[in-house]
C-alpha cells in the first residue's frame, strides 16, 4: 500500500499526507495489541475444553465431562470457577483502563503501550508456570491490565497517525490482529491438545509470550503520534514527527489545526466530566451502546468457547478444535474484506448488512440445534454437523467485517481532543464490562437456554440493526477534528445536541454576552 496525494479536509482545505512507510509500520507494530488480545480470546476456550488442564485446576468439570450418565450435554461445563478463569481478564481490563486513560493523556500513547507489553509479559509467565488456581487467575488478572491499557491506546495511536482517507482501513489493522490472535491461538491449541503427558496447556498460555513481546517491542520502536505530543505541550516535536508521518514538509495546516484542537482540549480540566455536557453526548451514547451491542452479537461466546460449544453439540474434541480453526480463518479473511471497503463503502453500510446476515444464520442454527441436539444426544450427524459449521462461518465472517472493527473504530475517530482519552477509556471499560458480564454468563447460559441462546443473541442484533439505522451517521473521510462540522450538526437528532456548540466555541472560543463584550469559556458551565 504506497502512494500519495492529498487527504481532504473540510472547511474547503487539503491536508497534503503522502501514505509513508513509517505510517503502515507504525500502524502495524501498535496493531500488534491486538494480537495479544485476540490470542487471550481464542486460548483460553481451547484449554478449558483439554482434559488434563480441567483435571489440574478444575476438578469437578473434569469429572462432570466423563460421567455420561449425570452429564447434560448443554450443562457440563457450567462452573462458575471455570468461567472466571476466562471472564477474570475482562474484569482487570475494566479496572485497568482508567489508569490507562491518565497514562494515555500525560505520558503518551506510545508509553502506554509500552506498558501493556510489559503487563502481558509478566502474566504469560505466571500463565505458563501456574501451579495451582490462584497462580492461574493472578497471571490472567495481569494479561487483563495488559488489555485494558492495549485497548485504551492502540486505537487512538492508529486514528491519530493515519491520513484521513485510509484512517479506517489502517485502524482496523487492530481488529485484523485479533482475529489472527484467534486463529494462531485455535491452531497452537489444535497441536497442544495432542501433545502427550498432559502439559500441552503450558505451551498454548505460554506461547502468547509471542505477541507479547511483539507489542513491546513494537512500543519501543514506533513514533508517539503528532496529536498527542502537542497535547503534552512538545510543539515542535510534534510538528517534527508530523512532516515524517506525512513525508511533506506542507504540514502548516493540519499542524495549526491540530494545535488550536490542542488548545481548547486544555480548557477542559476535567475531561470525564466533560463527557457529560449535552454537546458530547451523542459521540457518548453512540460509543456505550456500540460496546454493548458489539458483545450482544454473541460473537465472544462463540470465540471464547468455540471448541466447548462444538464438542457441546457433539462434534467430539478434536473435530470441535478444528472446527474452531476454521471459523478462526473464516474471521481473519472477513476482517480483510473490512480494511478493503470500510473506506469505500462507508461504516453504515457494513453494519446494517452484516445485521441481516447475522440475524438469519443465528435463527436457522437455533432452529437446526433446537431440532437435533437433545441433552443426551451423541452427536449431530455428518451433513447437519458442517451445515452447523457454514452458519456459525457466516455468523462470523458478518461481525468480522462489520461490529468487530467498526466497534473500535467509530468511537475512536469520534470524540473531540478534549474528551478523547476520556471517550475512549468509557469506550474500552464499557466493551470490557460487557465482555465479562457474557464470559462469565454464556456456559450457564447455554446450560439454561440451550439451543434459545442463539434466539436471544439474534434478538438483540435485531436492536443494534435499528440503531445504526436511526442514529449511527456516517463519518467516512471525515477528518477527526471537524467531526462536529460535517456529522454531528447535519444528523436528524444529533444536531440538536450541537445548537449550543457555536455559542461556546464562537470566536476566540469565548461567549457573546448581551452586552457584546466576550466572556472566557467555562468547561463546567452547564454541569
Amino acid at each position: 500500500m504506497a502512494g500519495g496525494g492529498f487527504a481532504a479536509s473540510g472547511g474547503g482545505t487539503e491536508f497534503e499526507a503522502k501514505i509513508t512507510p513509517i505510517v503502515i509500520i507504525s500502524c502495524i507494530m501498535a496493531a500488534t495489541g491486538g494480537l495479544m488480545f485476540g490470542y487471550d480470546v481464542g486460548v483460553s476456550g481451547g484449554v478449558t475444553s483439554m482434559g488434563p488442564f480441567l483435571k489440574k485446576f478444575f476438578p469437578v468439570v473434569y469429572a462432570k465431562t466423563n460421567d455420561k450418565n449425570l452429564n447434560s450435554n448443554y450443562c457440563k461445563y457450567d462452573n462458575q470457577g471455570l468461567q472466571l478463569f476466562t471472564s477474570s481478564l475482562y474484569l482487570a481490563g475494566l479496572t485497568a483502563t482508567f489508569f490507562a486513560s491518565y497514562t494515555t493523556r500525560r505520558l503518551g500513547r506510545r508509553l502506554t503501550m509500552l506498558i501493556a507489553g510489559l503487563f502481558f509479559i509478566v502474566g504469560v509467565v505466571l500463565n505458563a508456570a501456574a501451579q495451582d488456581l490462584a497462580m492461574l487467575i493472578i497471571g490472567r488478572i495481569l494479561l487483563g491490565c495488559g488489555v485494558g491499557f492495549a485497548n485504551q491506546a492502540v486505537p487512538l495511536f492508529l486514528s491519530e497517525i493515519a491520513p484521513t482517507r485510509i484512517r479506517g482501513g489502517l485502524n482496523i489493522l487492530f481488529q485484523l490482529n485479533v482475529t489472527i490472535g484467534i486463529l494462531f491461538a485455535n491452531l497452537v491449541n489444535y497441536g497442544t491438545a495432542k501433545i502427550k503427558g498432559g502439559w500441552g496447556w503450558r505451551v498454548s498460555l505460554g506461547l502468547a509470550g509471542v505477541p507479547a513481546l511483539l507489542l513491546t517491542v513494537g512500543a519501543l520502536l514506533v513514533v508517539d503520534t503528532p496529536n498527542s505530543l502537542i497535547e503534552r505541550g512538545h510543539l515542535e516535536k510534534g510538528k517534527a514527527v508530523l512532516k515524517k508521518i506525512r513525508g511533506t514538509e506542507n504540514v502548516d495546516p493540519e499542524f495549526m489545526e491540530l494545535v488550536e484542537a490542542s488548545r481548547v482540549a486544555k480548557e477542559v480540566k476535567h475531561p470525564f466530566r466533560n463527557l457529560l455536557m449535552r454537546r458530547n453526548r451523542p459521540q457518548l451514547i453512540i460509543a456505550v451502546a456500540l460496546q454493548i451491542f458489539q458483545q450482544f452479537t454473541g460473537i465472544n461466546a462463540i470465540m471464547f468457547y468455540a471448541p466447548v460449544l462444538f464438542d457441546t453439540v457433539g462434534f467430539g474434541n478434536d473435530a470441535a478444535l478444528y472446527s474452531a480453526v476454521i471459523t478462526g480463518a473464516v474471521n481473519v479473511l472477513s476482517t480483510v474484506v473490512s480494511i478493503y471497503s470500510v473506506d469505500k463503502l462507508g461504516r453504515r453500510v457494513l453494519l446494517l448488512e452484516a445485521g441481516v446476515q447475522m440475524f438469519i444464520s443465528q435463527v436457522v442454527i437455533a432452529v437446526v440445534l433446537g431440532l437435533k441436539v437433545t441433552d443426551h444426544s451423541e452427536d449431530l450427524s455428518k451433513g447437519y454437523a458442517i451445515f452447523v459449521v457454514i452458519l456459525i462461518c457466516t455468523f462470523v465472517s458478518s461481525f468480522a467485517w462489520s461490529w468487530g472493527p467498526l466497534g473500535w473504530l467509530i468511537p475512536s475517530e469520534t470524540f473531540p481532543l478534549e474528551t478523547r482519552s476520556a471517550g475512549q477509556s468509557v469506550t474500552v471499560c464499557v466493551n470490557l464490562l460487557f465482555t465479562f458480564v457474557i464470559a462469565q454468563a454464556f456456559l450457564s447460559m447455554l446450560c439454561h437456554f440451550k439451543f434459545g441462546i442463539f434466539l436471544f443473541f439474534s434478538g438483540w442484533v435485531l436492536v443494534m440493526s435499528f440503531f445504526v439505522f436511526f442514529l449511527v451517521p456516517e463519518t467516512k473521510n471525515v477528518p477527526i477534528e471537524e467531526m462536529t462540522e460535517r456529522v454531528w450538526k447535519k444528523h436528524w437528532l444529533w444536531k440538536r445536541f450541537m445548537n449550543d456548540y457555536d455559542e461556546e466555541f464562537g470566536k476566540g472560543y469565548g461567549v457573546e454576552t448581551k452586552n457584546g463584550q466576550a466572556k472566557g469559556y467555562d468547561p463546567h458551565s452547564q454541569l
